[in-house]
Parts: structure tokens; C-alpha cells; sequence
């Protein structure tokens, strides 16, 4: 009994029981998740570390060119620089490969999830609750049921960032396609398209920079996820910056910090950039016409 005489709710022995249920009976297709998940991610690490540091850097900041220009690409250079002077450049490609591969990830489940709220109102305000849960929910807490049922390594650190970054994903998909002109919509309806040829040519193209903004906030949350993996042995920068905690170690926590920081901006300022280059004009005349 609690102090207000309202009976305690054993919700955390329930959840404890379902979890024990949930890894005990599906316990074979969670470790083939997991090796599909590490063969990916090993793979994916290895193309971003195998090559010379120059090499990769070259590439991300000729990315960062076509995205935005020079400047961008000047700057993100000159930051890649920066993360191998301080020793971090392994780490933070092992960051960047957990982040790009929770965020795909996310990404392919949210999409379309945010197609079918936008489509059906039903499961809009289904998936409105659940999408507020996952989004306050605090991201440690996530690896909790992810370390019981995949143990420790990057894969739980995967499999939490992904639920932990997907909201946004689902939510801006959503919003874009809902904010879509009606009129253009009952215009491709009066013209014989079907539903299908409606969203791949009319909805998705005029809802991509909404889209994008999503896309943005996925990686940007995959980001700081991955980051507090590191406390289950997800590697990368994460495990730097939990060892600096642990050993009040300010130099090696301001170094693995600011290559974190480094790996944001980039990630952001490229993806915003890729944002604004959706073709809306073009998929507006293509319509009206």
C-alpha cells in the first residue's frame, strides 16, 4: 500500500514477466536478427573503416559538395581532420555505421507507417499514443529489455535506437502527406490515377521536404542514441564518452564529445541540404499539367 491508499500496480513485474515470455519462446528469430544485424553492421564498419582515413574523408566531404557546396564540404573536411587528430576517427566510424544502419532501419518501418496514418484515420490515432510513448519514453530504458534479449554488443544498441528514433519518421511522413494540396489530389482522381499512382508521383513528391525533416530528426536521434548504447558495449564514440564518465577523464570526454558533435553537424547539415533540393517546383508543374 502507497502513502494515498491506493493499492500498488505491479506494471514493472508484468512487463518483466512478458519480457522473460517474449525471449524464452522466440528466442530462435531473435538470434537470427542478431546475426543478420551484425553481419550488416560488420560490414558496413568495415567499409567505412577499411579504407585510409583520407579516403573516407574525401568522400563524405565530396557528399557534403553535392549537398550543399564547398563551404560545407570545406568545413566538414576540415572536421574529419579534426576527429582523426584527436584519435577518434575508428570510434567515430563505428558511430556512423550504427547510425546509418538503426536509421535505414527506422526509416523503412516509419515511412510507410506514416503513409498508412495519412491514409487512414483509424490508424492515425491508433498509432498517436503509441508514437508518444516512444517518444518520451527516456532512451535508457529502451536497453533494458534489448540487453535481456539480445544481450550486450551493437545489436541491442541498434534495436533501441531504432525504436527510440522512429517516431519522428512516422510523424513528418504523416504531416507531408496530409498537407498535401486536396485539390491537386481530387485532380489526379479526376484524371483515372489510381490511389498508387497518386502517392508515388503526386503526394510523395510534393511531401518530400517534410519528409526530409523526419529523415533529419531519425538520424539526429539515431545519433544520440547510439551515443548512450555505449553503456551495453555498442562501440563507437558511446564507449569513450561512458569510460570518460566512469573515470572523470575530462580530456578523453571532451575529445570523444566533440567528434560526436562534429558527426551531428554533418549529418544534419547534409541532410537538411538534401531536404531543400527536393524537387517540389517541378513535381507541382508536372501535376498541374
Amino acid at each position: 500500500m502507497t502513502g494515498t491508499l491506493v493499492p500498488r500496480l505491479p506494471l514493472g513485474q508484468w512487463v518483466d514477466t512478458f519480457v522473460d515470455w517474449v525471449t524464452a519462446t522466440f528466442r530462435p528469430l531473435f538470434r537470427f536478427i542478431k546475426d543478420v544485424l551484425d553481419g550488416v553492421y560488420d560490414g558496413l564498419d568495415t567499409i567505412l573503416s577499411g579504407p585510409p582515413f583520407w579516403v573516407v574523408a574525401i568522400v563524405l566531404a565530396a557528399l557534403a559538395l553535392f549537398a550543399k557546396g564547398w563551404k560545407l564540404a570545406l568545413g566538414s573536411l576540415v572536421g574529419f581532420v579534426v576527429i582523426a587528430g584527436v584519435n577518434q576517427w575508428g570510434n567515430a566510424m563505428d558511430t556512423l555505421a550504427l547510425v546509418l544502419l538503426s536509421a535505414a532501419i527506422a526509416l523503412i518501418l516509419a515511412v510507410p507507417l506514416g503513409i498508412w496514418a495519412a491514409r487512414n484515420e483509424r490508424v492515425s490515432q491508433t498509432l498517436r499514443p503509441v508514437l508518444d510513448f516512444m517518444q518520451t519514453m527516456p532512451g535508457f530504458v529502451y536497453l533494458i529489455p534489448t540487453v535481456v534479449i539480445f544481450l550486450t554488443g551493437p545489436v541491442p544498441g541498434i534495436i533501441a535506437t531504432i525504436i527510440f528514433a522512429m517516431a519522428p519518421g512516422v510523424r513528418f511522413t504523416e504531416l507531408g502527406i496530409r498537407q498535401v494540396d486536396k485539390e491537386v489530389v481530387e485532380a489526379g482522381h479526376a484524371f483515372g490515377a489510381t490511389p498508387g499512382r497518386i502517392l508515388r508521383q503526386i503526394q510523395l513528391p510534393l511531401a518530400l521536404p517534410t519528409v526530409m525533416a523526419g529523415v533529419n530528426q531519425v538520424i539526429m536521434l539515431s545519433l544520440s542514441m547510439v551515443v548512450i548504447a555505449g553503456m551495453v558495449g555498442a562501440g563507437g564514440l558511446g564507449n569513450d564518452v561512458v569510460a570518460a564518465l566512469q573515470r572523470v577523464d575530462v580530456a578523453l570526454g571532451f575529445e570523444a564529445g566533440l567528434a560526436v558533435v562534429i558527426l551531428a553537424m554533418f549529418l544534419d547539415r547534409v541532410t537538411s541540404a538534401l531536404g531543400e533540393r527536393a524537387p517540389v517546383s517541378r513535381a507541382l508543374a508536372a501535376t498541374r499539367a
